[in-house]
C-alpha cells in the first residue's frame, strides 16, 4: 500500500502534521445498505473490537466532502474535549472581566 508524509494534496482539505504518517490500509466498497466492512487485519492490528465505537469525522473543500477519517470514539471525545476547554475557559475569563 501507499505511504506519504508532508501536506496533502491539493484537492483534499486534510493536513497530515510533518513527522506523521498517512497509509492507504485497503481499498473498501459500500454494500447496497451503506455498510462497508475493516479488513480484519487491520480490525486485530487496531484493536478494534466488534461494538466499538468509532466516530467518522469529514472534511469539506468547496462544499463537497473530500476526506472521511475513523477516529475511536474515546479519542474523539478527548480531542473536542482538548479543543472546547481552552474555548470555555477563554469565555469565562471574558465574562468575570
Amino acid at each position: 500500500m501507499k505511504s506519504r508524509t508532508g501536506p496533502a494534496p491539493a484537492a483534499c482539505a486534510c493536513e497530515i502534521p510533518s513527522g506523521s504518517r498517512c497509509t492507504v490500509e485497503a481499498m473498501v466498497s459500500l454494500d447496497d445498505r451503506g455498510q462497508m466492512v475493516l479488513p480484519k487485519d487491520l480490525r486485530e492490528r487496531a484493536g478494534i473490537a466488534p461494538g466499538e465505537k468509532l466516530a467518522l469525522v469529514s472534511w469539506e473543500r468547496d462544499g463537497a466532502v473530500c476526506c472521511l477519517m475513523l477516529l475511536r470514539a474515546e479519542q474523539f471525545t478527548g480531542m473536542v474535549k482538548g479543543l472546547v476547554a481552552p474555548l470555555l475557559q477563554e469565555a469565562a475569563a471574558g465574562v468575570k472581566r
